[in-house]
């Protein structure tokens, strides 16, 4: 659609000549000689940007670019003035007007100004549509999307969490684990009592025994009192065991008799200490191959995969990339007061083009790199990590950590790629080799 401009000016020779020169390059436009007239034609008409003199009688262009914020905020002002009154076009950008230009009047120049103005206006829509879509999104806690793949997982999590069961959430590195985990802690019954999250893969062999059963005095050399673990400290409530499968082997027979017995023995102390702990477990990892090659045990594998969960890759998870976009840049601005809006059309193009080997973590911090190097108005391509801006083409193997897919996840990626097999193979992240072979286990054609 042609853009639209109202032109106001009290000298009609030169509303003609700018109506004119517009059509020519394809731009239409209405002209009157008042600002009363252009007030009336603004309330019953539709235009994406104003172009108005200051020197008029009656309303000046000052009061008439007052009264159209006022009144009609989303349409940009811009004011023509006389060559080398530098205060009047102060005044004019204090008075909301979106730019100025000077006359005489170059045709080339108020074309390009016109054109920005209109490209400011639809960003304005653009990000007013997303954060709309934002706030109407449901949530499930800190959890936000609405495409399909997150809307069986906002189910499955609302049957589940009320439960006394054992949870294995499964799901590549940022895909938000810990959050459903929360979320499963928050609705269910304990939900008073503490939460409790420990990463595996962050504490050394060492030390994790006594950080998970707690340590008695004098158990070693540092051990000056008795000290509760984290089995002790998440009583009543809930213990999250993120990266389960880097837990060393030679522990996984003391956690699994601990969550057998449903007590602990604290390191270097002579009695079990019984517990009640709901026990949540996360991997990014191929756990059953895992237990196939000998690094998991079968028994505790079988112990904690009671009810299990898979949470789905950004990739496959369509326009939630720009919700979620649209959420951190609300987020940042909320705590710096910078006037960064939004995302543009065409940063939005490449986060959806792009296939987020890291997740939800990945774009958060993309989105932040963004807005620090971003001043005002909205998040552009040059503003992007240049891994992301540069994107061209999605590697043919996996980016994350190995996953098995599910059938739902290989449906969506070949919804979202119209049945291309080439696109939907991207889109997961795996070779074309892969994807048949998916097919063909899951009988799709």
């Amino acid at each position: 659609m042609k853009p639209r401009v109202l032109i106001v000016d009290d000298e009609q020779g030169m509303c003609e000549l700018i109506e004119a020169d517009l059509r020519l390059r394809e731009i239409g436009s209405s002209w009157y000689t008042s600002a009363d007239e252009g007030l009336d034609a603004l309330a019953r008409d539709s235009f994406d940007v104003v172009l108005t003199d200051l020197k008029m009688p009656r309303i000046d262009g000052i009061e008439f670019c007052r009264r159209i914020v006022a009144n009609r905020p989303d349409v940009p002002v811009v004011v023509m003035t006389a060559f080398g009154s530098m205060e009047t076009a102060v005044a004019a950008i204090r008075a909301g007007a979106y730019d100025f230009i000077t006359k005489p009047i170059e045709m080339d120049m108020l074309a390009l100004t016109l054109q920005r103005a209109v490209r400011h206006r639809q960003l304005q829509e653009q990000v007013k549509v997303l954060s709309e879509a934002v706030e109407r999104t449901e949530r499930f806690d800190e959890l936000l999307g609405a495409s399909p793949a997150m809307q069986k997982l906002y189910d499955q999590l609302s049957r589940i969490a009320d439960s006394e069961t054992s949870v294995l959430l499964l799901g590549e590195s940022g895909t938000g684990k810990e959050l459903a985990a929360r979320s499963l802690h928050k609705r269910s019954r304990r939900r008073d009592q503490p939460f409790v999250a420990v990463n595996c893969a962050a504490l050394p062999d060492t030390l994790l025994e006594s950080e998970l059963f707690g340590h008695a005095k004098g158990a070693f050399t540092d051990a000056r009192s008795d000290r509760k673990g984290l089995f002790a400290q998440a009583e009543g409530g809930t213990l999250f065991l993120d990266e389960i499968t880097e837990m060393p082997l030679a522990m996984q027979p003391k956690l699994l008799r601990a969550l057998e017995e449903s007590a602990v023995r604290p390191v270097g102390g002579d009695q079990e200490v019984p517990f009640d702990a709901r026990i949540l477990a996360a991997t990014n990892r191929d756990l059953e191959s895992a237990v196939d090659e000998g690094r998991f045990r079968k028994d505790l594998y079988f112990r904690i995969n009671v009810i299990q969960m898979q949470l789905p890759p950004l990739r496959s998870r369509g326009t939630d990339t720009l919700l979620l976009a649209q959420h951190f840049v609300e987020q940042f601005a909320a705590r710096s007061g910078k006037q960064v809006e939004g995302i543009s059309q065409a940063v939005g193009e490449r986060l959806l083009a792009y296939t987020w080997p890291g997740n939800v973590r990945e774009l958060r911090n993309a989105v932040e790199y963004a807005y620090v190097k971003c001043h005002t108005g909205a998040l552009e391509p040059a503003h992007l990590p240049p891994e992301i801006r540069e994107y061209r083409e999605a590697p043919t193997s996996t980016p994350g950590p190995a996953l098995k897919l599910t059938r739902e996840q290989v449906v969506v990626a070949l919804a979202q790629a119209g049945g291309n097999k080439k696109r939907a193979a991207e889109l997961l992240g795996v070779g074309r080799a892969t994807l048949y072979r998916y097919l063909s286990k899951f009988e799709l054609s």
